[in-house]
């Protein structure tokens, strides 16, 4: 097996796992939210993210720099090109994250009780919830092109 055999199986496992963290919080997670009242929906928002924020940053820089990476060691014109289109993909990921998502994750967690909301409080849910989505179509996008530049190889 060779070195772009080993990356195209990391990258597929880094940008699947990006594709459903992402798909079950669209599907189970937010509903879920949506469906509590302010208060509860801030407290469980603050639980959701303890584990995510550190961990899926890792996950989708390390897919982006696989599939980059892929874009050009891989043998093939086809594949590197399907790889270099992925990596843009998971940039965008990353750049919705970090850009939309995040500053909104820390105002909710800046709420020091939830029972108390702040007088200028915005729900924030529907704003995530699009900047979410858009991710989430992201890195759909990019596990299916990581997937048939893996099968061009």
């Amino acid at each position: 097996m060779g070195v772009d055999a080993v990356l195209g199986v990391a990258v597929l496992l880094g940008s699947g796992v990006t594709a459903g963290v992402l798909f079950a919080v669209a599907l189970s997670v937010l509903p879920a939210l949506f469906a509590m009242e302010t208060g509860t929906y801030v407290h469980a928002h603050k639980l959701l993210g303890r584990n995510w924020d550190p961990t899926m940053p890792v996950v989708v820089l390390t897919s982006t720099v696989l599939a980059a990476a892929l874009a050009f060691v891989a043998d093939g014109p086809s594949a590197r090109v399907l790889f270099a289109v992925a990596a843009v993909l998971l940039l965008g990921v990353s750049a919705v994250s970090h850009l939309c998502n995040v500053p909104i994750n820390r105002r909710v967690k800046a709420v020091a009780d939830p029972s108390d909301l702040p007088d200028d409080w915005e729900d924030p849910r529907p704003l995530w919830r699009r900047w979410h989505l858009l991710r989430t179509a992201l890195s759909l996008a990019a596990l299916v092109l990581n997937a048939a530049a893996v099968t061009a190889l």
